[in-house]
């Protein structure tokens, strides 16, 4: 789908705060609401927009640590183990990859023993033949997905 510009400043506005309504979309943007209801619904019904929520403070709601892992998996297994692995509630995203590994994991954890559990539970699990985990130090940035420049 192709996003004109009304479609972008509606994203763009939305990125800023998820929680602009309808109203104060069409003011900010100088359309009309009606606009605004159709291009969202559109938008929603097309799968660009995905969802709304909060945008949470990991520190603040218990998560002490992020982790990175890379995962070498059997050949023939992939799907499987990264099925089992997104359905873990620590586990925030899973990625096949080019590269040295097969699969990258991001997940949050709330402490070493924590760390531990999903170490020894979820990167070694059935199908996984190596893994190797990162504990992130410092986040400089993290983000949503934006919108690549026209």
């Amino acid at each position: 789908m192709a996003l004109d510009s009304v479609d972008r400043a509606i994203i763009d506005a939305l990125c800023e705060d998820g929680r602009l309504s309808h109203r104060q979309l069409a003011q900010k943007l100088g359309v009309a609401q009606g606009t605004i209801t159709n291009r969202l619904r559109k938008l929603e019904g097309d799968g660009v927009i995905l969802g709304y929520g909060p945008t949470l403070n990991a520190d603040s709601v218990g998560w002490g640590m992020t982790v990175m892992a890379g995962l070498c998996i059997e050949k023939g297994k992939i799907m499987d183990v990264q099925k089992h692995i997104s359905a873990d509630k620590r586990v925030f995203a899973v990625y096949d990859v080019t590269g040295d590994w097969d699969s990258m994991v991001l997940a949050r954890v709330k402490n070493r023993e924590d760390l531990d559990n999903l170490t020894k539970t979820v990167f070694t699990l059935k199908g996984i033949s190596r893994s190797y985990t990162h504990v992130v130090l410092n986040t400089v940035k993290e983000s949503g997905v934006i919108l690549p420049e026209e």
